[in-house]
């Protein structure tokens, strides 16, 4: 059974994991806001369909993500992750220290509104 979305903005990042970790794109699609911004690339930010679409094909690799939240600050409605992460494979190895922004909407449970997974620039 797949985690609900999160309650607490440090898990954020492990409700995203999990539900990439399915390859279910829609269950993915809903850890964000309906107007949330995905950097897939430094300096190209994608809303909309284009975010999900970079997701997907972040999912279309059929590899797992591992996640690791570093450093969380939340102040109300508002927090800042900084999440080391890494996607890898027997010939492929993908990892980041995303910078994130997550709001807790109107239903008590936190979303992406920013996402960069390479938002701390290379490692």
């Amino acid at each position: 059974m797949m985690r609900e979305l999160a309650e607490r903005p440090e898990d954020v990042p492990l409700v995203f994991a999990e539900r990439f970790n399915t390859g279910d794109a829609k269950a993915v699609a809903e850890v964000y806001e309906n107007d949330a911004v995905f950097v897939p690339e430094t300096g190209s930010p994608v809303t909309g369909q284009e975010l999900h679409a970079a997701n997907e094909r972040f999912l279309g690799l059929g590899l797992p993500i591992t996640v690791r939240p570093r450093h969380v600050h939340a102040t109300g409605d508002i927090a800042l992750l900084i999440v080391d992460w890494v996607i890898e494979g027997p010939d492929l190895r993908i990892e980041g220290t995303a910078t994130d922004v997550a709001r807790r909407g109107h239903d008590g449970r936190w979303r992406y509104v920013i996402d960069s997974p390479f938002g701390a620039g290379p490692r």
